[in-house]
């Protein structure tokens, strides 16, 4: 595939930026997220529009704050109140998580689910982001209990991990202590809401730059800008078949926020690639998601 996510033209960058600069990546962006979170699941949007206009000038590393693991301690004698807050959440967002679960199929055990992530991390950091989001995928959308260990074992298989290596590792001391990093990582930079951004300059010895919850594009925009100290030009933006071979499944929100569309101009686009068989419709409860088909396969 062409795109890689973070193209622009020589000339947008090399009058803003000197090549060794961009080979290292002047940004570095802490995600504090929950696999449990549904604002950090609605936050997608954005992370991915960002990734694509200016994700040749940073790196992302999801953090798994923990927060979730405690609310849900508290909340999970309450099975109706998660629910209606889960549903409430995607009317308002246009990602679904399906609060039926709570009742249905509620999650057991989030820690355990928080060391799964770690555990794919063990396997380079696009491998992490991959599980991670397929675990959402799970959670959310299926209502699946993403506690259980033969399920995360079916997200690595999904996520194309070395299935043998994560059943592993997802119980070893190297993946609790990387949880425990990143717990400790939360607390040192008073991370109290999630999803927070955290963005720090490797090239400053300044404190890094906070977004705690979820605001505008923009938003996230101009606080890259000014931590960058310059104004660059976004990427231009892949085909849409090609955004499609890429991320392989997708909200319609997820493709109206990238592409600047309304849901419905989105939904438009995506019946058309439905009659050529590129993609195939998934109804879930709030919204629909689009999955990549290779060659017209189911």
């Amino acid at each position: 595939m062409s795109w890689k996510g973070t193209g622009a033209s020589q000339e947008q960058t090399s009058a803003q930026f000197g090549f060794f600069d961009l080979l290292k990546r002047p940004l570095e962006l802490y995600l504090f997220v929950d696999p449990l979170c549904p604002e950090c699941w609605s936050i997608e949007p954005i992370i991915k529009k960002l990734t694509i206009e200016y994700g040749r000038f940073f790196t992302i590393k999801p953090i798994i704050s923990g927060k979730m693991t405690s609310l849900h301690k508290k909340n999970v004698d309450k099975p109706y109140k998660l629910k209606k807050e889960w549903d409430k959440t995607a009317n308002r967002t246009g990602m679904c998580c399906d609060g039926d679960i709570w009742l249905e199929n509620p999650v057991s055990s989030p820690l355990i689910t928080s060391l799964a992530v770690k555990a794919a991390e063990l396997q380079g950091k696009k491998s992490g982001i991959r599980f991670l989001r397929k675990v959402q995928e799970y959670v959310f959308l299926d209502k699946k209990n993403i506690s259980d260990e033969e399920v995360l074992v079916e997200c690595a298989e999904k996520s194309r991990l070395d299935v043998e290596e994560f059943r592993k590792d997802l119980y070893s001391d190297t993946a609790r202590r990387a949880l425990q990093c990143d717990f400790n990582l939360t607390r040192e930079m008073d991370v109290d809401t999630i999803p927070t951004l955290v963005l720090f300059n490797q090239s400053e010895e300044d404190a890094g730059l906070k977004i705690a919850g979820t605001y505008p594009y923009e938003i996230y925009v101009n606080v890259l800008k000014e931590m960058l100290q310059r104004d660059p030009m976004p990427a231009k933006k892949p085909p849409l078949e090609e955004f499609l071979q890429h991320y392989k499944f997708l909200a319609t929100k997820e493709i109206a926020v990238v592409y600047d569309w309304t849901e419905q101009q989105a939904k438009r686009e995506m019946k058309k690639l439905v009659l050529k068989q590129v993609v195939q419709e998934v109804p879930v409860k709030h919204g629909v998601f689009w999955k990549y088909q290779p060659d017209g396969q189911a």
